[in-house]
């Protein structure tokens, strides 16, 4: 495809001008970041791998009627969206106690929530994503109430679907995050889900070993990084069974590193 003109760039991905008005087109990198990017690397081949898992989960997310900003992939890197105004809140669906909020709460990695929470950070680089509240989002209008009653049902639906599909290959959903974004038609704009939904904004654990299958891996020096994402996507069907390479080794991974 020839190369469009740039729109924007952030820590995992690029967004071009799209073929017709109203779309983009998304490229996956390499690149990995921790820490609000005070940490920096590469994880050979993520790109290619959050391409895939990504659409995999929005296309089966669109046929339970949740609405997206995905339309195709168009090669290895690549896929087609739709260009909508991305609502500056990066919303985070915990099941368990993990990350910051172990930290924040003082709670043991690993415990299991009495119930789903739902928190919401202002989208903000220089000021760290810093964790806010509904008064915040409405008094600083970043979202409507309206806006914000249907971004919380979607992510509780989101969160129910994503739970059955990952616990179906064996794999815990301990968090993740979601961004969303209006998408206008005319003068009405409706909120639809954007951004990307990869092993970069899950926390994924194997349910018998408790092995972390995402970025965690990179974030604390863990090794099996690109071991970890090809494990998530081999489980959901998206790497042929037989390729060698493909299995997860994290064991071999702790030995080498005198783990």
């Amino acid at each position: 495809m020839t190369r469009r003109r740039q729109i924007y760039e952030g820590k995992a991905k690029i967004l071009y001008e799209g073929p017709e008005p109203g779309t983009l087109i998304q490229y996956f990198k390499d690149d990995a970041t921790a820490f609000n990017a005070q940490k920096k690397g590469t994880i050979n081949g993520k790109g290619v791998l959050n391409n895939r898992i990504s659409e995999h989960i929005f296309t089966l997310l669109g046929t339970i009627g949740i609405p997206h900003h995905f339309m195709r992939r168009l090669n290895m890197r690549e896929q087609l969206i739709r260009q909508v105004e991305i609502i500056p809140i990066e919303v985070v669906i915990r099941n368990v106690a993990a990350g910051s909020l172990s930290k924040r709460l003082g709670i043991e990695e690993g415990q299991q929530l009495p119930r789903t929470i739902i928190e919401y950070y202002y989208k903000d680089d220089a000021l760290g994503d810093p964790l806010v509240t509904d008064e915040h989002i409405a008094c600083f209008g970043w979202a409507s109430q309206e806006e914000m009653h249907d971004i919380a049902d979607m992510a509780i639906r989101v969160n129910d679907f994503m739970c059955g599909l990952f616990a179906g290959v064996g794999i815990k959903l301990v968090d993740f995050k979601l961004e969303f974004g209006r998408l206008w038609e005319n003068e009405y704009a409706r909120v639809i889900l954007a951004d990307e939904i990869s092993p970069d904004g899950c926390r994924l654990w194997d349910m018998v070993t408790s092995e972390k299958l995402d970025k965690d891996r990179f974030r604390r020096d863990l090794g099996g990084e690109v071991e970890a994402y090809q494990e998530v996507a081999r489980r959901l069907g998206l790497l042929p069974e037989g390729a060698d390479n493909v299995v997860l080794d994290l064991e071999t991974q702790r030995k080498k590193r005198g783990r």
